[in-house]
């Protein structure tokens, strides 16, 4: 099978590998799409979560290609999505083999089932979605008047749709690219703010999330948040610490609440995704043969590339995707 190896520190290369086997409880995915996600950037660019070689893609659509022993055989040929995190631990896509190949293994218990009719093209952006679906149950309380968000990335975006949906009257992105900007008004925002030209916006906010991964976005979200109000972090701040006086915390009673991956939204995300309740297909800005990798990556890299989310396609387009 075909490949996109990171072979070291900002280093990819196709290449040809075997195609693996599933193993007792696995199934073999044969990836349809597989989106690139802003954290393969840092993969690839070399972390401590992942050495090399190794195959990222973490946000992938796919047909079950082949099950192994214990493995009910009738999810063979099912269109499909799959949760990443294992049991152990490890997650498709980091520590084990992604969608940057034309086959990846996972576990059966994790895969969801797609109705035959839905796009698999929009089914790559399932486990974004799914981030979100979290971030919002890890939220919780009462539905806020209005809501702030840092972060026009496909993250902010879905959750523009996702508050929207809950009922929020007032939704207001403050991003920093205009095409981002003005989907997220298509998607339901009632205001952006572009910080590259205006102030973040005047007064406060119940509820304000910080999806960008900027640590002065996250300190500029916790001066916007209202008296005990709440604060929603899932953006990656690497290795900044907090350099704010934790008094703001305890005399304005602020609520901070990080959320991290999707573990248990995925049926939801799905439900969400395959009833057209979350409008996916509006994100996805292009889509390349998967052997244009490295152009792929040059959009996501580029912020002036007006890229939102860029899919790569394995293998010839499939009717109805």
């Amino acid at each position: 099978m075909k490949a996109i190896v990171n072979t070291g520190p900002g280093k990819l290369e196709l290449k040809e590998l075997p195609v693996p086997e599933p193993g007792p409880g696995e199934v073999r995915i044969r990836t349809a799409f597989c989106g690139i996600c802003a954290t393969d950037l840092q993969m690839i660019a070399g972390w401590d979560r992942t050495g090399f070689p190794a195959v990222p893609g973490h946000e992938w659509s796919g047909t079950v290609d082949k099950t192994g022993e214990g493995v009910n055989r009738t999810l063979a040929g099912a269109p499909c999505v799959a949760e990443n995190v294992l049991a152990d631990g490890r997650e498709v896509g980091f520590e084990l083999p992604g969608g940057y190949a034309e086959f990846l293994l996972t576990r059966a218990e994790n895969v969801h089932v797609l109705p035959p009719d839905f796009p698999l093209r929009d089914a790559a952006l399932i486990e974004p979605l799914a981030v979100c679906v979290r971030g919002m149950s890890r939220l919780g309380g009462e539905i806020p008047s209005s809501a702030l968000i840092f972060g026009d990335g496909p993250i902010g975006l879905l959750l523009v749709s996702l508050l929207k949906r809950a009922g929020v009257g007032r939704i207001v992105v403050a991003g920093g690219r205009p095409e981002r900007l003005d989907l997220a008004l298509a998607l339901g925002a009632t205001q952006v703010i572009n910080y590259h030209r205006e102030n973040p916006p005047g007064g406060k906010f119940p509820v304000v999330v910080e999806a960008s991964g900027s640590d002065g976005a996250l300190r500029q979200a916790l001066e916007s948040v209202e008296n005990a109000g709440r604060v929603l972090i899932l953006g990656d701040y690497g290795p900044a610490k907090a350099d704010f006086p934790w008094n703001d915390l305890l005399h304005r009673e602020t609520t901070v609440i990080g959320s991290n991956a999707s573990a248990g939204a995925w049926p939801e995300a799905v439900r969400l995704a395959v009833s057209g309740e979350v409008t996916l297909k509006a994100l996805i800005s292009h889509r390349l043969p998967a052997e244009r990798f490295s152009e792929g990556i040059a959009l996501v890299a580029d912020r002036s590339s007006g890229a939102i989310k860029v899919h790569l396609e394995w293998g010839k387009p499939i009717e109805g995707t």
